[in-house]
């Protein structure tokens, strides 16, 4: 059942158009992530869904039984608000065992916050975004429209939100970077692309996979026109004469299909190394700590930065994360120990807020207050190339920055930060209020980028693509290291609790023995089953069978990859296959450790 319908909407601001009528239902049950570069207007797009503004053309049809609860990116308050009288102000218990107050202190309790009668005015805008966050999740409405939830949340609050909306009975309506929380909350993606809205049934994963689909059959439409076009183009060269109603419709038809456009893709940012020449001495961390008031924050704590390598530094809000970075920097002093820096180091700082801009600035100047020129790996680009680069067209180059949306304006900061040709990248949350397709490329030049990176994220997604070491914050100040990306400090993270949680029960197991005297259990002897003897034999051959299967079926894809149908067919018995084989290699896994235990004995 359709819950609300976006009718044939067109918006825009002056004369530049965000989308043109558009039309989109949204039934019972659909949980949408909203996608597109920044300034296409996702932002506006929720706020004409929500009631908050209005459309230039068209309108919204709400069923009226679905209430709206809406959680815009800067939240406003009003003065005077305290934290809890803030969440539960106007709302309701749905739970007839549990009071409104007690739902709102459980909810910012998970969000890290435990002072509920602090006045909002003096929380920073983190704490302020995850208090609006609660207000929206406490007795929610039908309806829930959230614009970028997982800012300012640290890893364990996104898992925990990605398991309270996965249980969400209502509609969602969201607009995140974070794309392994679209990946697990969301069923459908609606893209907005060129002033025009598509639909994607799936998750992240999928939306990629269809998207792409997409555009090859837009291109193999547009080549079948072209084709269409040359052969009408003939016969009005040859001069056909339109006087009969036949010759009249065929000239029309030509002039229809000349006017139409072509596929356009989405335009990419394109990013060159630019770094400066590093020296052999970088970062030296020696003995470090920092207190605030009688807490320790970080607590001796010693790290020599080596050439190229990808640091993510992780941890609960609060627990010194940035306070790490501006030691670094040389914004704060450590309480004891030392920071020093190579001569030669050249830092890019990108931090969790943009630099103070005069908006009444045009782009281009702001830019060209860097450098006019850069050296790329193509040779010397102007500021205003490298501004065409990052989606900014040459009239957007010339008008002021205050006409920019505030993603935009965060683009713009990354760009300035990058033609000061750093040889040391630090980023602070760099993937708050950047879009997806600016953080793919921000991503695919930190790949090749010739000196070091030091982030603070918590965009799961990021960190996997970007790092190869954690730096890990625990509760007492320690900062723990970790090879490898996010999931595999995960990874590690579980080990290192199931081997506590065996410790513990060894210990107990110990004292049972000791009130027992030592009376000891004859240890059973471990051995295969019939079936697990039968299988162990077999699985080798399984493992290649089907890594065979998945070979064919990528060499059918590369020959039918125009052929929409098939493809999808082909891409479901791949994906079916690759469970098959994750699969087999965790039961192979298994056989292989019992087999070894068996020969131990």
């Amino acid at each position: 059942m359709n819950v609300l319908m976006i009718d044939k909407i067109t918006k825009g601001y002056g004369d530049r158009i965000l989308f043109d009528q558009v039309t989109l239902g949204i039934e019972e049950g659909d949980k949408l992530g909203l996608i597109g570069i920044n300034g296409t207007g996702k932002s506006t797009l929720l706020k004409i869904i929500a009631g908050l503004e209005s459309a230039d053309k068209g309108g919204v049809i709400r069923n009226r039984e679905y209430d709206i609860a809406y959680l815009e990116q800067n939240p406003r308050f009003e003065q005077g608000d305290t934290i809890l009288n803030y969440v539960i102000k106007d709302k309701k218990s749905t739970n007839e065992n549990w009071s409104i107050e007690a739902e709102g202190k459980t909810i910012l309790t998970k969000l890290g916050i435990n002072d509920y009668e602090r006045v909002v005015e003096g929380l920073s805008g983190g704490e302020k975004k995850r208090i609006a966050l609660a207000r929206t999740l406490v007795s929610p409405a039908k309806i829930l429209i959230m614009d970028e939830p997982t800012n300012h949340l640290d890893s364990s609050m996104v898992m925990w939100l990605e398991e309270y909306l996965g249980k969400f009975k209502g509609v969602l309506i969201m607009v995140t970077h974070d794309r392994y929380f679209l990946d697990r909350v969301t069923n459908k993606i609606i893209e907005i692309d060129n002033e025009k809205l598509y639909s994607y049934d799936g998750n992240y994963s999928r939306f990629l996979e269809l998207r792409q689909l997409r555009i090859d059959s837009d291109i193999a439409s547009n080549r079948k026109r072209q084709s269409i076009l040359r052969t009408e183009l003939e016969w009005v060269k040859r001069g056909a004469r339109a006087r009969s109603t036949k010759q009249k419709a065929r000239l029309e038809r030509y002039d229809e299909m000349k006017n139409i456009d072509g596929p356009s893709t989405a335009k990419k940012i394109e990013l060159d190394s630019v770094s400066s020449r590093l020296g052999k001495k970088t970062i030296e961390i020696d003995h470090i700590a920092k207190w605030f008031g009688d807490r320790c924050l970080i607590r001796d704590f010693t790290y020599y930065t080596v050439r190229d390598e990808r640091i993510g530094i992780v941890g609960i809000n609060g627990c010194g994360k940035s306070t790490l970075l501006k030691l670094i920097l040389g914004q704060i002093e450590p309480d004891s120990g030392t920071v020093t820096l190579g001569e030669t180091l050249k830092i890019g700082y990108f931090s969790q807020e943009n630099e103070e801009m005069n908006k009444q600035e045009r782009v281009i100047d702001y830019i060209r207050n860097v450098a006019e020129f850069i050296e790329t790996t193509k040779g010397l680009a102007s500021a205003s190339q490298m501004l065409e680069r990052f989606l900014f067209t040459p009239v957007m180059q010339y008008t002021s920055i205050d006409k920019l949306s505030g993603g935009e304006q965060r683009r713009l900061f990354l760009l300035k930060i990058l033609m000061g040709a750093p040889n040391i990248l630090i980023l602070d949350e760099p993937t708050n209020d950047l879009d997806i397709a600016t953080l793919t490329i921000l991503e695919d030049y930190l790949d090749g980028f010739a000196g070091i990176v030091i982030t603070v994220s918590h965009d799961r997604y990021f960190l996997d693509r970007i790092v190869d070491r954690i730096l890990a914050f625990s509760d007492n100040g320690d900062i723990v290291q970790y090879e490898g990306g996010y999931t595999d400090y995960l990874d590690k993270l579980l080990l290192e609790d199931n081997d506590k949680e065996e410790k513990s029960l060894k210990d107990i197991d110990n004292q049972k023995d000791d009130t027992k005297n030592n009376w000891k259990k004859r240890e059973e002897k471990v051995k295969f089953t019939y079936l697990e003897k039968k299988e162990y034999d077999t699985i080798d051959e399984d493992i290649h069978i089907l890594e065979e299967n998945i070979d064919a079926v990528d060499k059918e894809i590369l020959l039918v990859a125009s052929q929409y149908t098939k493809l999808d067919e082909l891409t479901k018995k791949k994906n079916d296959l690759e469970y098959q084989l994750e699969q087999k290699m965790e039961r192979w896994l298994y056989l292989n450790d019992l087999a070894e235990q068996i020969n131990n004995q």
